[in-house]
């Protein structure tokens, strides 16, 4: 020891002992760390393949083997291909909910509506395969997600029913049927997704750029307001 080095041995104890408990906080952390990402992998590699096969065509090996993992790694994350399929739904879902913040930060339908068609187009070109798992579940009667459409889907649905007739009755939308309007928004929104190879073979692109979808956006965007007859409350006021 140097004669100026006045660390005493409790010192040193205290000093190994404050690293080790750190070490042992962030442990957790990078656990949780690497379990995420984990999982964000494996969801994505099963998104790809229950969009190509669907649910029944779909197995745990086909999505570990896309995954570059064992069998085994799978299901100590998602014990089976069922739980691994909510999972990839509910992400979806929650994707789509997300996406209707819209409604909730504006009182102008303009605003609110037009967000929402814009929001849902850019997930339809960031993420066209969760669409697609959505689409193909629905077709084949939607029999492992009854719980997300009773449960969340159509809670969510009454409650923007809700805000549209009042919309109609403040005049500032033309007097359309709420339901038939939102269904409007995701059969156009999630088309360029799920029929993206009918829209490269009738567009003879082998995929829209992103200047061409964004003008296919602005393009939506003012169809959908056309047809619903949105205005700002502001433009009512100043007809008044």
């Amino acid at each position: 020891m140097r004669d100026d080095d006045t660390t005493t041995p409790a010192a040193n104890l205290a000093m190994r002992q404050a690293g080790a408990d750190a070490d042992a906080a962030h442990k957790p952390r990078r656990k949780a760390s690497i379990r995420a990402s984990n999982e964000t992998h494996l969801l994505a590699c099963a998104e790809a393949v229950f969009a190509e096969r669907g649910f029944e065509g779909a197995s745990t090996a086909q999505i570990a083997e896309r995954a570059g993992l064992p069998k085994a790694n799978l299901h100590y994350y998602f014990p089976t291909k069922l739980a691994l399929y909510w999972r990839v739904l509910d992400d979806v879902f929650e994707e789509w909910n997300a996406a209707a913040d819209t409604f909730d930060a504006s009182d102008d339908p303009v605003e609110a509506i037009g967000g929402y068609v814009r929001a849902k187009m850019a997930l339809s070109r960031r993420r066209p395969l969760g669409s697609k798992v959505w689409a193909n579940e629905i077709i084949s009667g939607a029999t492992h997600m009854q719980d997300i459409l009773l449960k969340r889907v159509k809670p969510w649905m009454e409650s923007r029913v809700t805000l549209i007739e009042r919309w109609i009755a403040e005049g500032v939308l033309a007097p359309v049927e709420p339901r038939t309007l939102l269904y409007m928004i995701w059969a156009t929104t999630q088309h360029y997704a799920d029929f993206e190879a009918q829209i490269r073979a009738l567009s003879g692109k082998r995929a829209l750029s992103a200047a061409s979808f964004d003008a296919t956006t602005d393009e939506v965007v003012r169809m959908i307001l056309r047809a619903s007859g949105a205005r700002s409350p502001d433009s009512r006021d100043r007809s008044a």
